[in-house]
């Protein structure tokens, strides 16, 4: 899934959630929740997997030595 796609549901979530309904339609498919914690465990849910690819893959830490003269 790419980030493009996760902002979509996350901002069609987000919409639902304050519209208070249970109900949110995207890509054709609609999904209703059973309670607002699950629309929120949901919308946690992306929101972690958005910041983990916009960080990318990180920092690669090679260590070395160097022998003091």
């Amino acid at each position: 899934m790419t980030i493009e796609e996760l902002k979509l549901r996350h901002s069609a979530l987000l919409a639902a959630r304050y519209s208070g309904t249970r109900s949110v339609s995207y890509d054709g498919k609609s999904i209703t929740y059973g309670s607002d914690a699950e629309m929120a465990a949901t919308i946690a849910d992306i929101e972690r997997r958005i910041a983990k690819l916009e960080r990318g893959t990180g920092r690669v830490l090679r260590p070395f030595a160097v022998k003091d003269l």
